[in-house]
């Protein structure tokens, strides 16, 4: 009888998921930037950033936004975002200039705290906690450019020891979500003309490589545009993005010695995943739509013909945010 109060009083309070409860709450768009950078800070507080040197932030759940340029820099696009509360967030931009800056105040002001040089293509952005974080370039010479942060974003060197890259091997700034870090160490996933994982052991200051010959690859367009952690495994998704609707190749569990392709991948190329451990759910995004997935990947279900470039669970675990195309952004609900 006690176990079956318990089912009962779960499913009163968490309301069993499906596509026909699961939306988008869009906010009005203040901007028309293309927005890939996306840091959710909790329900209220979440910064975005993007095309056009494009930063924006809200502190009341997106009924309000902020928004502005990043010292000025209308060129850059700033496609990495991380922010800890309403005042701190570092960025940093895709393509040239090479630039990472860092607020304190809001957005109010920026400070340029690295740059590199003219062959430098800046990835993703990824912290295991507020001060040690990693920033993922392309390739220079071979080797893949990886910076690191031991005092939360005030500075930046190259980390001693980069991998090597195959040659046409590339990473994907759609959503700076090609790159994860943790306790354990950073790793990263990669396309182009092949497709692999990169991870870097923390204790036994090592990379290793492992090859995912069941993703798309073989071209610029196709690979790994987004990877993350879930339970025993990593979820890994993306496809190709000039076939947006190309379910070929668009997702990958790996874990465990082996990787496993869905029984049911999403429904096109997907540019963003995230995992919600809150409520155990697994959503990918990409332009032609938004998929869930309630058994760790395995199975995927559309929800939402809406598409985005970016989705991510708030620092404290209890939202859902999108960013997208035309300065779109939008929270997570679901529906009783």
């Amino acid at each position: 009888m006690r176990s079956v109060l318990i089912l009962i009083l779960a499913t009163w309070f968490f309301p069993q998921v499906s596509a026909q409860n699961l939306s988008w709450n869009e906010f009005n768009p203040i901007v028309k930037a293309s927005l890939r950078g996306l840091s959710p800070v909790s329900e209220n507080v979440c910064w975005a950033s993007g095309a056009g040197g494009t930063w924006l932030k809200t502190t009341d759940g997106g009924k309000t936004w902020e928004s502005g340029k990043i010292a000025g820099l209308d060129t850059v696009d700033f496609r990495s975002i991380q922010a800890w509360d309403e005042q701190v967030a570092v960025v940093a931009s895709a393509g040239q200039p090479a630039v990472i800056y860092r607020t304190t105040d809001g957005g109010k002001t920026w400070a340029k705290v690295h740059q590199e040089g003219p062959e430098a293509f800046f990835d993703a952005i990824a912290f295991a906690g507020k001060k040690r974080g990693f920033v993922l370039g392309d390739p220079v010479d071979g080797k893949w450019m990886i910076l690191q942060t031991k005092n939360g974003g005030n500075s930046w060197k190259m980390m001693d020891f980069l991998p090597d890259a195959f040659p046409g091997e590339a990473a994907f700034a759609a959503s700076s979500s090609s790159m994860i870090s943790g306790p354990k160490g950073v790793g990263f996933a990669t396309g182009g003309s092949v497709a692999r994982w990169h991870f870097f052991s923390k204790s036994k200051q090592h990379w290793t490589v492992k090859v995912l010959s069941e993703m798309a690859q073989g071209e610029s367009a196709k690979g790994v545009f987004a990877v993350v952690e879930v339970k025993d495994h990593l979820v890994m998704v993306g496809g190709d993005y000039t076939l947006l609707k190309s379910r070929e190749g668009n997702s990958l569990l790996v874990g465990n010695g082996s990787n496993r392709i869905p029984e049911r991948v999403p429904m096109g190329y997907r540019s963003g995943v995230t995992y919600w451990k809150n409520k155990g759910l697994l959503l990918a995004v990409g332009p032609s739509g938004s998929d869930y997935s309630l058994d760790s990947g395995q199975t995927w279900e559309s929800f939402s013909e809406k598409g985005y470039h970016a989705v991510k669970v708030s620092l404290d675990g209890k939202s859902v945010w999108a960013s997208g195309s035309g300065g779109r952004l939008a929270q997570l609900e679901i529906l009783d």
